[in-house]
């Protein structure tokens, strides 16, 4: 695997393959560890950073269960490909953004991904199209003992794994499902359902995680508390809860069917009009107005488009995956023009 494939295949969170795919784009678990031969990051100088980089490297490429990761080193990487892996959920704006050595493996599927040196010195993340989370943490679960036998994890028999953040202390597990919810953003319930959320200890945070603000109406609902509860249980309270978020989204699309339905029509139409015809559009109005027209096919109010190629826009729309496709780096306004000549071509080739 090269970076310059990945911008022509679609990535595990667009996949739309998965159970409750129309609501639940994916599922991921993500584990925080340490080794314990090192100290923490913010602890670590620049020699410390590359002997970590380089032992995982080693021991993993020699583990037969995970001999089969593409190792990138991050440092190594201009820009555009460290943007290009963000915008696919594979690494986080963290380690983008970060200094020193750091690196990322990642499997042929995409389902797999491992940080080395992010806010931890390792970060594993499993993805699951769809709401999956049982596989997921299967998944998982096997991936952290074979990595646990190649490396020493710091760990505390009182405490549990020892990480950076003390609030990933415990199991280090963070459990978090990504949803489409564009319905209740629509009839203004969306800030109901999060009050309800947080009143769980469940944290919604935007599209790219923890900062980052909601785009297309997407939303990540995850845990907040990883100590004094173990994995079972974790992914319990998520798995418990995703089913009402679930119900309430679609509740409130049937309502836009029964009582809103014009306005409910004009809205996706224009949504879809726009697409079709702009001469110019960001990102953020892409992101938009693709919501509004997916939402549109899952209900049968727009019947020449397939939610997968809904979805691949999605991805291929973002600033680094324009340019990939176009082969040329350009700024904002070459982009936003870019963008909107790509979408016209590619709605009218699925209208086709």
């Amino acid at each position: 695997m090269v970076i310059d494939e990945l911008h022509d295949r679609c990535g595990e969170w667009l996949r739309g393959n998965g159970p409750q795919s129309d609501i639940v784009m994916s599922s991921r678990i993500r584990l925080a560890r340490n080794l314990a031969d090192f100290p923490f990051m913010r602890r670590c100088n620049d020699i410390d950073r590359a002997n970590i980089e380089s032992t995982v490297r080693e021991r993993l490429t020699g583990s037969p269960a995970l001999s089969g990761l593409n190792f990138f080193n991050v440092a190594d990487l201009n820009t555009l490909d460290r943007q290009l892996l963000v915008e696919r959920q594979l690494i986080s704006r963290e380690l983008s953004n970060g200094e020193g050595a750091r690196a990322v493996a990642i499997d042929s599927k995409e389902q797999l991904s491992l940080m080395v040196n992010e806010e931890d010195h390792l970060r594993i993340q499993v993805m699951k199209s769809g709401l999956d989370l049982d596989a997921g943490w299967e998944q998982m679960n096997q991936v952290d003992d074979d990595i646990e036998s190649s490396l020493t994890y710091a760990y505390s028999p009182k405490l549990g794994y020892l990480t950076a953040c003390p609030t990933n202390v415990g199991t280090g597990m963070r459990v978090s499902v990504l949803v489409h919810l564009p319905a209740l953003v629509i009839t203004h319930q969306i800030e109901k359902v999060f009050r309800s959320l947080q009143k769980i200890n469940l944290v919604v945070r935007g599209l790219y995680g923890e900062g980052t603000q909601a785009m297309g109406d997407f939303y990540q609902i995850s845990n907040q508390i990883t100590l004094g509860k173990d994995e079972a249980a974790i992914i319990d309270q998520v798995s418990d809860v995703i089913p009402f978020v679930i119900d309430y989204e679609r509740k409130a699309r049937q309502f836009l069917l029964d009582e809103k339905q014009n306005d409910l029509f004009d809205r996706v139409s224009r949504a879809y009009g726009t697409l079709q015809t702009a001469q110019q559009i960001s990102s953020e109005e892409t992101m938009y107005l693709l919501s509004r027209v997916r939402m549109g096919v899952n209900l049968g109010l727009i019947d020449n488009l397939e939610i997968p190629a809904i979805n691949q826009l999605f991805l291929r729309t973002q600033p680094a995956h324009l340019q990939k496709i176009r082969d040329t780096s350009m700024d904002t306004d070459r982009r936003n023009v870019e963008r909107a000549i790509y979408l016209r071509e590619q709605l009218k080739r699925e209208e086709n």
